[in-house]
């Protein structure tokens, strides 16, 4: 090919958007969309955008900033109660189950919320929500404080576990079967509670466990 050649190819080439912070973003978080945690590194970004990985950096300070960039651009799927006629237990769990939803569909992002604080509007946006919540329930100020970090690490981590183990379905199997063969003389409780450890769908667990820590919320202030 001649060097005319060349110059013609790079004209009839559509022009490339202008990099910027915003694109960025929104092509890590598509590369995390289709291929997971594993899709989202620096030199895949780079290549998506047609750039060298060197010119993310103008942009952005490191991968962990990114991170905690596209996991905010990610909970902006989460849907919020803003109704103050709801009841404030209610609403803390529906707005909790909408970030279980969001982290479960998205591959990847699960894990990023288990290592990473988000960085922008959309999560600022939940804390708020839920602290307005903790609040009007008549928990303490340092209780709703703490309280939000509970209750999204509780979450995170169920989205996890469910991510995991929706790629190893056999796991649980192999665990219910090991647990009904168990020595009852050695294992007593277990024997006992086997099908109690077991127990209760997915959605059933969830509401009990956010239960549990909203009640433990409301005694510390009174202890």
């Amino acid at each position: 090919m001649n060097n005319f050649e060349n110059v013609n190819n790079r004209r009839t080439r559509p022009a490339k958007p202008p990099l910027s912070l915003d694109i960025i973003i929104k092509t890590a978080y598509k590369l995390l969309s289709e291929n997971g945690i594993s899709g989202m590194s620096m030199r895949k970004i780079a290549k998506a955008l047609d750039t060298g990985p060197a010119s993310l950096y103008v942009y952005v300070k490191n991968y962990q900033k990114l991170s905690a960039y596209v996991l905010d651009y990610g909970l902006r799927e989460v849907k919020l109660v803003e109704n103050d006629t709801v009841y404030w237990k209610d609403a803390i769990i529906n707005i909790l189950k909408s970030y279980f939803k969001v982290l479960v569909e998205t591959p990847g992002l699960a894990e990023l919320a288990l290592t990473t604080p988000p960085n922008g509007m959309n999560s600022m946006d939940i804390n708020e929500c839920l602290l307005k919540y903790l609040q009007t329930g008549g928990i303490s100020k340092r209780g709703a404080a703490w309280g939000i970090d509970i209750l999204l690490l509780y979450v995170s981590s169920l989205s996890f576990e469910r991510t995991r183990r929706s790629k190893k379905d056999n796991d649980l199997d192999d665990m219910v079967a090991l647990y009904n063969k168990v020595d009852v003389s050695k294992y007593p409780m277990i024997g006992m509670l086997k099908s109690e450890l077991f127990s209760g769908e997915g959605d059933e667990r969830f509401s009990w466990g956010i239960e549990v820590i909203l009640q433990g919320l409301l005694t510390m202030q009174n202890s």
